[in-house]
């Protein structure tokens, strides 16, 4: 693919903000658009490039929300057995860290559990292992503070040798912060698809028999795609955390991996553009329709935009796209020569 349009597309994203002027609502759109975006391309990792669907993509992305938050305020809780932790507030930045590691240490654990048998095996268990996970944050009161929610979360602070620190209040600081997330999340699927190990990937999603008579190990190379994939859904949750400043179990809804599958499918799966289109699209399209009509017509709306798009884009919009481009781009089929007029 060629690298020309995410270039242009990181560069619009980039000026975006000016040609709105700042606009504090559409900022705010597009932050939490940014950041399921993220939580889309982590998915496609899994559904475009190996073929696994996750329905319980939204732990992972839940997980590094509350690992995050609970580092930069810190903590008071039993884990059992009479024993207490107390942790003290850490930086957010080392929160970001702790929930990229927390939640790939549990893709890797639902890999290794559930890949020998995939399929719908698969599906089952990250339904349930979401399911638990809710329950867990809704219940463990003293940890999480259950639906009264965890709140004064921390910004973001960075800090530069030498320049001092900065702590990002403002939506335009936090948006380009999802921005370059969002980019080197980019960056690393990328150089994953493009690798040895991405064509491993792609060989088990088109023919696994094949690809294991020829020495590729299936449980090892999608466990590594799910410790990613997680890992990336962790890094989205600890921005969503830090941006909002609050969150509460709802933050599990299974209805947020419904709108992250949408985005992929509708973006184009197994693609590396077709998730962050779709998250573009279907991110922003309820916004786009809230001032012109009623709520139970935008949702109307947005079920049928989706059924037009999959009918007349059925891969998807950036593979649909890409079709009509090279279509328009081939020369005109030479006329046949009939056998009389042939020499």
């Amino acid at each position: 693919m060629s690298r020309l349009p995410p270039l242009l597309l990181l560069a619009a994203l980039a000026l975006l903000p000016l040609a709105l002027g700042s606009d504090p609502y559409l900022l705010n759109a597009l932050i939490t658009t940014g950041i399921l975006t993220i939580g889309a391309m982590s998915l496609n990792l899994l559904l475009g490039f190996t073929g696994q669907l996750s329905l319980g993509h939204i732990a992972f992305f839940g997980i590094g929300a509350y690992v995050s938050a609970l580092t930069s305020l810190g903590f008071d809780a039993e884990i059992g057995f009479g024993y207490r932790v107390v942790h003290e507030p850490w930086p957010a930045a080392a929160g970001f860290g702790l929930a990229v590691l927390a939640a790939g240490l549990c893709g890797w654990l639902i890999g290794r559990l559930s890949f020998r048998v995939r399929g719908a095996y698969f599906v089952i268990v990250t339904i349930s292992f979401a399911e638990v996970v809710r329950l867990v944050a809704l219940n463990w009161m003293e940890l999480t503070q259950g639906p009264l929610a965890l709140t004064g979360i921390p910004a973001f602070t960075l800090g530069l040798p030498g320049l001092g620190s900065a702590t990002l209040r403002t939506k335009l600081q936090n948006y380009y912060l999802v921005l370059a997330v969002g980019t080197l999340c980019y960056g690393i699927i990328a150089r994953m698809v493009g690798s040895r190990f991405g064509r491993a990937m792609r060989g088990l999603k088109e023919n696994e028999s094949l690809a294991l008579s020829v020495g590729i190990n299936a449980t090892r190379t999608l466990t590594v795609a799910a410790v990613v994939s997680a890992a990336m859904a962790g890094a989205a949750g600890s921005l969503y955390a830090h941006y909002l400043r609050i969150i509460d179990p709802d933050v599990f809804l299974f209805a947020t991996t419904v709108t992250m599958v949408i985005m992929v499918v509708g973006g184009g799966k197994g693609t590396l553009l077709g998730p962050v289109v779709g998250g573009l699209i279907f991110g922003l399209l309820p916004v786009a329709l809230r001032p012109v009509m009623a709520p139970e017509a935008q949702w109307i709306v947005y079920g049928l935009v989706l059924i037009l798009i999959l009918f007349l884009m059925p891969r998807g919009i950036v593979p649909g796209l890409a079709g009509l481009l090279a279509r328009r781009r081939l020369p005109p089929a030479l006329p046949a020569v009939s056998a009389e007029a042939r020499p």
